[in-house]
């Protein structure tokens, strides 16, 4: 009998709409024509109409909801969304298989790491944040630590599920393990809190439908289904983005231990039967030559895909090896892309014009003659550095070669000398900045050129925005919009200026209340007792980055007994090599820089850690505490980072009750311990949570020491270790 009660009746067409959504989106098997779809669609919105109370966040009546958005809040990934090392030839896989290898345990062979083979999808990556199986937040990789909050926008997309679960209530489709998946259920246990990635992109049939509307609208045409796709993920208004037909595929999750699964390959199939759409070409290999196969034979097909693929990804498939391999700063070592041939095309260089970035670097690009390549029109490329364009000599005029490295990145590959007009010059870098006449410098045997001026104004909006950020002062509600603003406004001419803001400045500016004035003004007033290491990050000294101005701040404690110091005394610091060193005492040198610190004392910035003590005098040696006071002592020599955990080096693992994982691993520095991302026999401690997985196994086998919260939180109190 066919359900009667509202309720009821809700609850089932719920269930046959996400039935029937799974198999279009997820299995790509639909059993009803979209108007049967629409037809059960609409019976649920006006049923919901009549009954509100039956409105649930998950019904499909709720993909698109609410108004446009102002912009976008700011979302900082719990786990950073890493890059991938690349791979261009069958030879660089072989090298990668290689590294790892002589990583492990000698006499690890291929078939117990076991590999998996996945497409390397041309979309936006994003990450979507599930709470008791319900979508909760989705969010765009930024760069790699932050993205945007984009959570209205993911749900109008129709292969990403609201609720996690196979709406019959079982499992979804597994797989097999030779590759594709079977049609086997199994049911899979919902995590409370489960955190996954994937990339969204735009399916090449729908993407030229939609130029065919453009055009009959007359309208220009969308250059590029990857663009298209960025773009309208990142529309204001959610039914703006409802409009495009974007389809997602998820690859990963951050914390596997949530599904407690021991391989990647299980993760995908967990991920299937949960609901979620997986590349049916992932396939999994024991050993690498046969993967290689699969990855070149896909390739030599990827032009009749219905999607953009750049490429294929090798991951290694045992979860406790990728954590024994860990990551560098920008990718993991278990996983690399091996990426397609590039597209060419040649075309005539009308200029080269010099950009100043946010660090100075200067960096000469090209401006091209419109030329089509692989389905994007190219008039900009990059020529690097000043030897990249000596070296081909390059020059205006000239007719050259253009490349897609990876499909992504134009680039002059070198010039056609026989085409070259005779008038045609060489090119040589500008001997000063071109957006503020300071003299450039580069260093002797570097490749880059730098303009050094804290004053500079090309850099100046980029530097304000780099100054406020989280990571540096940290001031909420200052981001690069407003920045620009002040800028323009002629409010702020260097960082110093920030200080000097009053609510007159803001009064009658569009978005700005009393309320976002006051807090804004408190949050640059907290700024000036941030910590020397969060100060050094603010002024965007080349090369000095977190740990490089964290090993500083706790071996000179004040930015007076920094400038202070030459380059031997510098490069005692650990971490600080003679590139570092000159980067330092160029930038203490010039007028300019010394003039910013001056003004920054005199706005009453503390340039100094009020508790520091010279390491030779074995106090606490800068911890990332609010405050600073004066300009501390000189620089004493030696010394090595004081506090309850020195010389513990932590890995953590798990859900902790009350910090997260960024949270304890600043925790366990500022009382001296080191942080890492891999159980080894060098590690010290586990500090392990809720749901510890592989690396609590791994810790236990090898006899490292497992402490919780609470334990840690007892040491560094002075406790005592126990």
């Amino acid at each position: 009998m066919p359900p009667t009660l509202p309720a009821e009746r809700a609850a089932s067409l719920r269930r046959e709409l996400a039935r029937h959504s799974q198999a279009y989106h997820v299995l790509d098997a639909p059993v009803v024509t979209d108007a049967e779809y629409d037809a059960l669609l609409e019976a649920l919105r006006r049923l919901e109409e009549e009954h509100p109370e039956l409105v649930t966040p998950d019904s499909p009546t709720q993909r698109v909801g609410g108004v446009a958005a102002e912009g976008f809040a700011k979302v900082r990934h719990a786990v950073p969304m890493l890059s991938l090392d690349n791979a261009f030839a069958e030879e660089d896989i072989r090298a990668w298989l290689e590294r790892m290898l002589r990583r492990l345990p000698e006499g690890t062979t291929e078939a117990e790491l076991g590999f998996v083979v996945e497409p390397k999808i041309d979309g936006l990556a994003v990450a979507l944040r599930y709470e008791d199986g319900l979508l909760t937040r989705g969010a765009t990789r930024g760069d790699g630590t932050e993205g945007e909050d984009i959570t209205a926008n993911v749900r109008t997309i129709g292969s990403i599920p609201l609720r996690l679960g196979a709406p019959d209530g079982g499992g979804g489709a597994m797989a097999d393990g030779s590759g594709g998946m079977s049609g086997r259920q199994a049911a899979i246990r919902i995590p409370p809190l489960l955190e996954l990635r994937g990339e969204v992109y735009f399916p090449l049939d729908a993407f030229a439908a939609l130029n065919e509307r453009q055009l009959a609208a007359g309208l220009p045409a969308y250059i590029n289904a990857r663009n298209t796709a960025a773009g309208s993920l990142r529309q204001l208004d959610p039914a703006a983005t409802a409009a495009r037909p974007l389809r997602f595929w998820a690859y990963g999750v951050p914390d596997p231990e949530a599904l407690g699964v021991a391989t990647h390959w299980a993760m995908l199939d967990a991920l299937r039967a949960l609901g979620l759409p997986v590349s049916p070409d992932a396939r999994r290999f024991e050993s690498l030559e046969p993967a290689i196969a699969y990855a070149r034979d896909w390739l030599a097909r990827r032009g009749q895909l219905k999607y953009l693929a750049d490429g294929m990804v090798f991951k290694v498939d045992g979860l406790h090896w990728q954590t024994a391999l860990g990551a560098v700063s920008h990718h993991p070592r278990w996983a690399i892309a091996y990426k397609t041939a590039e597209s060419e095309a040649t075309t005539r260089l009308l200029a080269i014009a010099v950009t100043v970035g946010r660090t100075g670097r200067l960096v000469p690009h090209a401006t091209l003659e419109p030329v089509f390549i692989g389905g994007v029109t190219v008039s900009q490329a990059t020529l690097h550095n000043e030897d990249y364009v000596r070296e081909r000599d390059i020059r205006v005029g000239d007719t050259v070669l253009i490349k897609r490295a990876g499909e992504v990145i134009p680039q002059v590959i070198r010039v056609l000398p026989e085409l070259r007009p005779p008038d045609a010059a060489p090119w040589e870098m500008p001997a000063v900045c071109p957006a503020c006449g300071e003299t450039v410098l580069r260093e002797e045997g570097a490749a880059d050129t730098f303009c050094v001026n804290a004053a500079c104004p090309r850099q100046l909006v980029r530097r304000v925005e780099h100054f406020v950020s989280r990571g540096a002062m940290d001031i909420d509600g200052l981001g690069k919009k407003l920045a620009a603003q002040l800028v323009e406004a002629g409010l702020v001419h260097d960082v110093a200026d920030l200080f000097h803001l009053t609510a007159a400045d803001f009064a009658g500016r569009e978005g700005f209340a009393e309320k976002r004035t006051e807090n804004l003004l408190a949050g640059i007033a907290a700024a000036k007792v941030r910590s020397l290491r969060r100060l050094l990050v603010a002024l965007g000294i080349r090369h000095a980055g977190d740990s490089v101005a964290q090993a500083l701040a706790r071996r000179f404690g004040s930015l007076d007994a920094l400038a202070a110091a030459d380059a031997d005394s510098l490069q005692t610091v650990e971490g600080v090599g003679p590139e570092i060193a000159a980067s330092l005492t160029a930038w203490f040198s010039l007028p300019h820089n010394a003039e910013l610190v001056e003004r920054l004392r005199a706005v009453g910035l503390q340039l100094g850690d009020p508790d520091w003590v010279a390491p030779d005098e074995g106090g606490a040696s800068g911890a990332d505490g609010a405050g600073g006071v004066g300009a501390g002592t000189g620089a004493a020599a030696g010394g090595a980072p004081a506090g309850p955990l020195a010389g513990l080096t932590f890995v953590i693992t798990g859900t902790l009750p009350t910090m997260s994982r960024e949270e304890a691993k600043a925790f366990i520095e500022a009382a001296g311990g080191k942080v890492t991302d891999s159980v080894s026999k060098k590690t010290s401690c586990l500090l392990a949570g809720e749901a510890a997985g592989s690396k609590l196994a791994k810790a236990q086998a090898l006899g490292v020491r497992v402490v919780d919260e609470d334990a840690l939180r007892g040491w560094v109190a002075g406790a005592g270790r126990g």
